[in-house]
């Protein structure tokens, strides 16, 4: 077990991961005045958007948090750059493992290439990647999610709720991952009510254009969706969210969050009394689950997929307004139920 210690000083590099990361990306870290590998744990790098999307991202620094005050280790979490390259996500991820960082997530699909470069280079390193499950090698974590199925909770809620039998879905970037949103969301509120029309987009074709770090795409194209009378928004967009979330809120419509709980989001606290819920994925403990594991030296490797089963998806419920809606709690556990036990087979694409 590498030794126990609480590192006080928080947020600030170490001279010697600063100057390895100073070309591809900024960094922060817990820090010590001994740089044994021995005191050194997770380090995490930060698909598009970055640490502060009230989102994917932050969930996973919760998991490093936890990590670090459970374990006593220094860890690091990296921010993108703009217009970034495998290659430059791969240097990044090499040069965290050959501090002694163990283990090493890259956060986001866009990770796949470099975690695979970077797994190759370092074998007695782990590595994880979340959101992806086609690095297949014997040092690397594949942490993936049944997002389909907390959409399809979420298509439910909102078919339960719309007043106006328009309900909407705004989708980052058009890529296969967000598709199994759309699916599910799209599903659930047909199943509930096939009346109630779904409204569904795209803000981008790809990440390069900004479809999970843009408010404002999604803040017009949740105004869009209003125009149309939709009055129940679930965006899956990262950081492009917020602006949809603002927008719902300035309209009076409901705004349904995704990833993270965005009701309790503090960045999100002027509009959470229009967050209605949110379909959430357990990012940050997968992420500490994976680094107990190597800290227990029995790291977890290959794909391992959270759902409604293992409780590492599903629906937030801070607002009070939601959790205390008998009749809505009610049709929603039905539906879980029916899924979790395989008689609701929930669309993935």
């Amino acid at each position: 077990m590498r030794r126990i210690s609480r590192i006080t000083v928080a947020g600030a590099a170490t001279a010697s991961l600063a100057l390895a990361l100073s070309a591809c990306g900024g960094t922060s870290t817990s820090s010590d005045s001994d740089e044994s590998t021995s005191d050194k744990g997770l380090a995490i790098a930060y698909d598009v958007g970055g640490r502060g999307d009230q989102s994917f991202n932050d969930a996973a620094y919760a998991g490093l948090q936890r990590a670090e005050k459970e374990f006593g280790y220094k860890t690091a979490d990296v921010e993108p750059t703009d217009g970034e390259t495998d290659a430059d996500k791969e240097q990044r991820l090499a040069s965290l493992a050959k501090q002694g960082y163990d283990p090493v997530i890259g956060v986001g699909y866009a990770y796949a290439a470099a975690v695979k470069g970077a797994a190759e280079k370092y074998p007695d390193t782990t590595f994880g990647i979340v959101d992806d499950s086609t690095v297949e090698m014997d040092n690397v974590a594949d942490l993936v999610f049944a997002e389909e199925e907390a959409s399809y909770l979420a298509g439910v809620a909102a078919a339960e709720t719309t007043k106006t039998d328009v309900v909407g879905f705004i989708g980052g970037v058009d890529i296969p991952l967000i598709h199994k949103f759309r699916a599910g969301f799209e599903q659930g509120v047909k199943d509930t009510d096939p009346d109630v029309k779904v409204v569904s987009q795209f803000l981008t074709q790809t990440a390069e254009e900004g479809g999970f770090s843009s408010p404002d795409k999604g803040k017009a194209a949740a105004e869009g969706q209003i125009e149309k009378k939709a009055d129940v928004i679930y965006t899956a967009a990262g950081l492009s969210g917020q602006g949809a979330i603002e927008a719902a809120a300035a309209n009076k419509v409901w705004a349904i969050g995704v990833d993270s709980d965005q009701y309790a989001q503090e960045a999100l606290a002027k509009y959470k009394d229009s967050i209605l819920t949110s379909a959430t994925k357990d990012v940050a403990k997968s992420v500490y689950k994976l680094a107990q594991s190597v800290e227990d030296k029995a790291p977890r490797t290959g794909i391992l997929r959270g759902d409604l089963s293992t409780g590492e998806v599903g629906l937030a419920n801070s607002n009070p307004v939601f959790a205390d809606n008998a009749k809505l709690q009610d049709v929603i556990e039905t539906a879980k139920k029916k899924i979790v036990n395989g008689e609701i087979k929930v669309q993935s694409s």
